[in-house]
């Protein structure tokens, strides 16, 4: 990813908190030649240095990472928005500021059954945790039991993690105040999730 040297962002419980508020990611590897990509919910364990998912066992793509030995790619985008150059106090142009992460690492598939479904149960358990009460999977259901051998679970072992969080940080400070006012006013998830992150860096 190019990153200019003001954009990186190193900072673990930052690449964390982007990662674990934004964890629907595009996995991508290469199938049969071609660049290739599957869209998939990961669980990011730093303690283990792992992220776990799982994916449909009728996608080519699991198959072949299995068969490769090169890192894979995932990549995690974090709110993103315009920046209007008339934003600025000083000249400028428009830009867009955002937040990446981009993983790489290696495709471990998980055989073991018990290991497989604790992957499904601890996603589940993640994206339930706001309903109440959460949905809890039934594996002796039929229809769960189905759903479970219809797919493969995996890990991807990390090897390195790219932030870039480009930010305003090339632009003089009253610029970046101005910019974090404009995108508060403008409203909207994406607006508002630069914003903060622009003023917890100011």
């Amino acid at each position: 990813m190019y990153c200019p040297s003001h954009f990186v962002e190193n900072d673990p419980a930052a690449l964390g908190a982007l990662i674990d508020a934004n964890n629907f990611a595009v996995l991508v590897s290469s199938v049969d030649g071609q660049a290739f990509a599957t869209h998939l919910p990961f669980l990011y364990r730093p303690q283990s240095a792992l992220l776990c998912a799982h994916m449909a066992r009728a996608n080519p793509h699991w198959q072949a990472l299995v068969e490769q030995s090169d890192d894979v790619l995932v990549i995690f985008q974090g709110p993103h928005e315009y920046v209007s150059p008339t934003w600025y106090g000083e000249p400028g142009v428009p830009t867009w500021n955002y937040a990446a992460a981009h993983v790489y690492g290696s495709f471990e598939l998980i055989g073991d059954p018990a290991a497989h479904r604790e992957v499904l149960e601890a996603l589940t358990a993640h994206h339930e945790a706001g309903n109440s009460p959460p949905w809890q999977a039934d594996f002796q259901a039929p229809l769960i039991a189905g759903m479970l051998h219809a797919t493969v679970a995996f890990n991807i072992r990390i090897r390195s993690i790219e932030g870039k969080f480009k930010l305003s940080q090339n632009r003089p400070l009253a610029d970046r105040t101005r910019v974090v006012e404009a995108l508060e006013a403008r409203g909207g998830d994406n607006a508002l999730g630069v914003a903060r992150l622009m003023r917890e860096r100011q």
